[in-house]
């Protein structure tokens, strides 16, 4: 089989959510990179059954899921509390959240696939995942297959389209500026661009984002001693991975980096954004703890209370180290 043949085979088997948990874009670049040697087991949407199938298809033997593997969800706007900020809209990958600035979003039940991606972006928190209505309503096999497939459908189809769409507008904005450029006066030239760009970093921090409260959702949820201290590791590099991100966009952005020449400028900087992980962390559980007093949930508020007992106190020792630090 041709290498495009097969990524073509292996796309098709894929389950189209282009949630990028595999690690990748979409669901068509992980095809190609499982061409390319790319383990086949990065798929939590897809399940055991498409991980089998991949096998089939790859000749490689069954392996277990990276994650574990996650029933089709659905993403719902808690319409009161949104704020029309429009930032779930730009991460969606499939176009199924409706809405514009300052006025009220809400999502295309019919067309989500439960991706995720629109939860970290969101500023106050008001989107929920819940088991998807349609996969709920199918009674058996045969209706839950043909809902993975119409949902796989519209997903790819409606992933192609949004990716035409914005390809055509960074094609009409390019043209816009060089027609600009065309009719200004020669300026000086100008120093060199950056070889990364910002968008693409912010992009990159929104999965990072969504992949950390992935993490902490698992923190919580986990009962065994041993697997909690697994995801408490994954959740601090994750956390690195972030600051690192903040980091360069802070430099992009035309603020300073602390220097070689100044150790105590560069442990001061480190500390800062120690410090603003952990209220970040704490925001974070602060949040759940709304979310589930909202559920009148009394044993998850007294799990997430603890937590928050232990998030403040992060925060208040880091503090403190900072505290420290700039005090002569």
């Amino acid at each position: 089989m041709l290498a495009t043949q097969l990524i073509d085979a292996i796309d098709a088997e894929l389950p189209q959510t282009q949630c990028t948990k595999c690690g990748h874009d979409g669901c068509r670049p992980y095809a190609e990179a499982i061409v390319q040697g790319e383990a086949i087991n990065r798929c939590p949407p897809g399940g055991d059954e498409t991980l089998k199938r991949l096998a089939g298809l790859t000749g490689r033997p069954v392996i277990a899921l990276a994650e574990p593997p996650q029933p089709p969800l659905l993403a719902v706007i808690r319409e009161a509390e949104c704020i029309g900020c429009t930032k779930c809209i730009q991460a969606c990958p499939v176009d199924a959240i409706l809405g514009a600035a300052k006025q009220m979003h809400t999502v295309i039940e019919s067309e989500c696939t439960g991706c995720e991606l629109c939860v970290a972006p969101c500023p106050v928190d008001c989107i929920d995942l819940v088991p998807h209505p349609q996969w709920q309503a199918a009674s058996t096999p045969d209706e839950q297959t043909d809902y993975l497939e119409q949902r796989a459908l519209k997903g790819r189809s409606r992933f192609i389209a949004r990716n035409q769409r914005l390809a055509a507008e960074a094609e009409a904005k390019a043209q816009r500026r060089a027609k600009r450029h065309a009719a200004s006066p020669p300026a000086v030239a100008a120093p060199q661009a950056p070889e990364l760009s910002p968008s693409a970093l912010r992009a990159s921090r929104a999965r990072q984002a969504a992949a950390l409260k992935r993490l902490e959702r698992k923190l919580a949820a986990e009962q065994d001693d041993a697997q909690r201290q697994v995801v408490a590791d994954q959740l601090a590099a994750q956390r690195q991975k972030l600051d690192e991100l903040d980091t360069t966009l802070e430099r992009l952005s035309g603020v300073a980096p602390a220097t070689t020449t100044e150790p105590n400028a560069t442990r001061r900087h480190q500390k800062r954004l120690a410090l603003k992980a952990a209220e970040q962390s704490l925001r974070h559980v602060r949040q759940q703890l709304a979310h589930a007093k909202r559920q009148q949930d009394s044993a998850a508020v007294r799990q997430v209370e603890e937590q928050l007992d232990k998030a403040q106190q992060v925060v208040d020792s880091t503090r403190a180290a900072l505290d420290s630090e700039t005090t002569p």
